[in-house]
């Protein structure tokens, strides 16, 4: 690591006292946002809370030192879980864990593939729907804790929402989040009534994690059971985290290093299978209300991991009465921070395209409960938006020298895999004369469909015995033609 790199990464940790005390005070906040969550897709999953829990804790710890996005919180939650679920249901949870370490080496590979390059396919309204979808998904995740309870659960939830959003207006110096936790535990306790506690949600961990390998056949069989789990573990994890660090990218107008993200989730999951864990993955959820806390830096990451820890074992007893309601607000808050409602005004502003790709990026995303499939149906719709507007693009105009007795046929545009047959359909061998220039300076060939349609048209012509010269290549497309069709001859621009 050189001197500007490490001086980059110190100031990504330690850039200023009062950086380090919001940081340290987001970090708590992003822990108790952490466990209802975490909990839940343990239970989707269908493996124990703590096995959730000790993993967050895990993965928390390595990225915070190995990532590539400060102030993101990784955990064991997401479509990943999903994912898992099928493999715990057959096969059992040793099965998983040696899945989460094949994971996390397929996702290490990944990283330093610089495989990262891909998110640039990711259109800004994709981001957008993803964002959106995002924000529905965590505040329907909140209406089974607020379904078949007391009136005492809503008094909570307006109280705790009212403490979030009046608070700072008083003061900034600690988040209102965590004065919600405290007050809103501290009159559950004073007053007894009949609500939800974080104890209800299942299971606490009572003891450290400790290193467990999987205890599973070290067999060829063994891979072919993991092994399509393991890349599916891994794609979908790194899509969530890279959408994640591209959010936090917006919100901090910083750039980060996607490819060490996914270097540094992959280390995290590895150690995570290690210590009995599952995998996991970014948390938008949470890393954006790390970062409306005010989480800067690595160290609100490192403090979202530890106190997990510090708070599930020798504070079990604290945590456990924490009211589920203070949660739910909090959570309630980070949901409507989360969606971009000038995304709906933009709607009548913006080309109907980029709207339909936000609007199915979300619909498909909340119908399936899964971020990744939601924006694969954004990505896959923006490629076939865009491979339309640019077959549209696309000219072929032709031009009779009387002079020389040639037809020019001027070609302009991108010829591809899309654009090809369009480009053959406009060569009329009935009223094309004995010469013939096929003009291709203002055009670029792509990919072999776009050769072979032009070696169809050229041999074609040359069968009806028209004389064909194509001339205007640009160097890349001369070189493409030379390889697979040197039959047809070409004059480089």
């Amino acid at each position: 690591m050189n001197s500007t790199a490490f001086s980059r990464y110190r100031a990504e940790w330690f850039d200023g006292a009062g950086n380090a005390r919001r940081d340290i005070l987001a970090g708590m906040v992003g822990t108790f946002a952490l466990i209802p969550e975490v909990i839940a897709f343990s239970f989707v999953a269908g493996v124990d809370p703590e096995v959730g829990l000790f993993a967050s804790f895990i993965i928390g710890i390595v990225i915070a030192f190995a990532g590539g996005r400060p102030a993101m919180i990784s955990g064991a939650a997401g479509s990943v879980a999903l994912v898992a679920a099928a493999l715990v249901h057959a096969h059992g949870l040793p099965y998983l864990l040696a899945a989460t370490l094949l994971a996390g080496v397929f996702q290490i590979i990944f990283g330093l593939l610089k495989l990262d390059i891909l998110m640039r396919f990711v259109s800004r309204s994709v981001r957008t729907g993803f964002v959106n979808a995002l924000a529905i998904l965590i505040f329907s995740a909140q209406v089974p804790q607020m379904l078949g309870v007391t009136w005492h659960t809503y008094a909570m939830i307006a109280g705790g929402l009212a403490i979030i959003y009046l608070l700072p207006r008083l003061t900034t110096a600690i988040p209102s989040p965590l004065i919600c936790i405290l007050v809103l535990t501290a009159i559950s306790i004073a007053f007894p009534m009949p609500i939800h506690v974080v104890s209800d949600l299942g299971r606490l961990p009572a003891s450290l994690p400790s290193l467990t390998p999987p205890a599973v056949p070290f067999a060829w069989q063994t891979l072919q059971i993991v092994a399509p789990f393991a890349l599916a573990m891994a794609a979908v994890g790194l899509l969530e985290s890279m959408m994640t660090a591209t959010v936090v990218d917006d919100l901090t107008e910083t750039n980060s290093s996607k490819a060490r993200e996914c270097t540094g989730l992959g280390l995290a999951n590895v150690a995570a299978g290690l210590f009995g864990g599952i995998a996991g993955c970014g948390m938008i959820g949470q890393t954006v209300g790390n970062v409306r806390y005010g989480g800067r830096g690595r160290l609100s990451t490192l403090v979202a991991g530890v106190f997990l820890l510090l708070v599930m074992v020798p504070l079990r007893p604290w945590i456990a009465q924490v009211p589920v309601a203070a949660l739910v607000a909090i959570m309630i808050m980070v949901s409507v921070s989360t969606f971009s409602w000038g995304s709906i005004r933009d709607l009548a502003k913006h080309p109907k395209v980029s709207g339909i790709v936000m609007a199915a990026t979300v619909i498909v995303t909340v119908l399936t409960h899964d971020l990744s499939a939601g924006v694969a149906a954004g990505v896959l719709l923006s490629g076939v938006f865009f491979a339309f507007k640019v077959t549209r693009l696309m000219k072929v105009e032709a031009a009779y020298d009387p002079a020389t007795e040639t037809r020019i046929y001027t070609v302009s545009g991108q010829i591809f895999f899309a654009s090809a047959e369009i480009f053959s359909d406009q060569f009329d061998l009935r009223e094309t004369p004995e010469r013939v220039r096929i003009d291709l300076t203002a055009s670029h060939l792509w990919d072999i469909t776009a050769v072979k349609a032009l070696e169809e048209v050229v041999t074609k012509m040359r069968r009806h015995g028209i004389q064909v010269e194509v001339t205007g290549l640009n160097q890349a497309s001369a070189i493409l033609v030379d390889r697979l069709a040197p039959t047809v001859g070409t004059t480089v621009a």
